[in-house]
C-alpha cells in the first residue's frame, strides 16, 4: 500500500477489508448509526464505498494517536439518543450476525459484553529479552478477547471521564477500560473465525477463508 493508505483499505479477494468489516452492521436492524475512525487524512476523502454500504447513517471522524483515543472520538459524534455502543476493529473482517446479536442483548441488559474464544492452546511465560521460559500459564480460566465489545452509552462515556487522557493508552480495549473502573463485564462466547487481520500470515489466512 501507498504512503498514509490505511491498511484497513487493503482487499481481502478484492474486497477492502474496512468493508468487510462494516458490512454485517450496516446490514443489521438494530444499527442505527455507523461512526468510522480513519487517519486524517483518509477522513477528509473517505472511499466513496464507505458510503455506499452505510448510507445516511454513516460518519466519519479523524482518529486519534491511540485506539482509545478514536473511540472516544467517535463517541463525541453519536446521537444523544444512542443508548448502546458497540466498538469493533477495522480488522476484524468476518463478525457474524449471530455475535452482534449477542453483544446487544447483553449490553441492553446493562453489562459491557466482550465476544472471546477461550484459550486452547498451551501457554508459556518467558524471562523479558530471553528466550527462557518461567513457568506454564494455567489456561483454564483463560480467554482471547474479540470485538465488537458493547456498552451501555451511559457506562462507557463515564468510564472515559475516570481516566485521564494520558492514561488511556494503557488500556487495549474498551473492557479493560470499564474492568479499571469496577463495572462489570462479560463474556459472550464467540467464534475463531473472528480473526484480526493484522500479520501477513493473516492476511493469507483471511484470502483462503474468502476463497471460491
Amino acid at each position: 500500500m501507498g504512503p498514509g493508505i490505511p491498511k484497513q483499505f487493503r482487499p481481502i479477494r478484492g474486497v477492502p477489508m474496512l468493508l468487510r468489516a462494516v458490512r454485517p452492521f450496516a446490514q443489521h436492524p438494530r444499527v442505527k448509526e455507523i461512526v468510522v475512525a480513519l487517519p486524517e487524512d483518509a477522513a477528509a476523502a473517505p472511499p466513496s464505498w464507505l458510503r455506499d454500504v452505510a448510507g445516511e447513517r454513516l460518519r466519519i471522524v479523524a482518529g486519534g494517536r491511540t485506539r482509545a483515543d478514536s473511540v472516544y472520538a467517535a463517541m463525541s459524534v453519536l446521537d444523544a439518543a444512542c443508548a448502546i455502543v458497540l466498538v469493533h476493529d477495522a480488522a476484524r473482517p468476518f463478525v457474524t450476525v449471530e455475535t452482534i446479536d449477542a453483544v446487544i442483548e447483553r449490553a441492553a441488559a446493562g453489562v459491557a459484553a466482550v465476544p472471546a474464544v477461550r484459550v486452547g492452546d498451551t501457554l508459556k511465560r518467558v524471562k523479558p529479552g530471553t528466550a527462557r521460559v518461567l513457568e506454564t500459564v494455567d489456561r483454564s480460566d483463560l480467554w482471547r478477547a474479540q470485538t465488537p465489545q458493547g456498552f451501555p452509552r451511559t457506562v462507557l462515556e463515564s468510564a472515559f471521564a475516570s481516566v485521564k487522557p494520558a492514561a488511556r493508552a494503557a488500556y487495549t480495549d474498551e473492557a479493560a477500560l470499564i474492568e479499571s473502573t469496577g463495572g462489570r463485564v462479560e463474556i459472550v462466547p464467540d467464534r475463531v473465525g473472528n480473526l484480526k487481520v493484522t500479520t501477513e500470515e493473516d492476511f493469507l489466512l483471511a484470502e483462503y477463508l474468502v476463497a471460491p
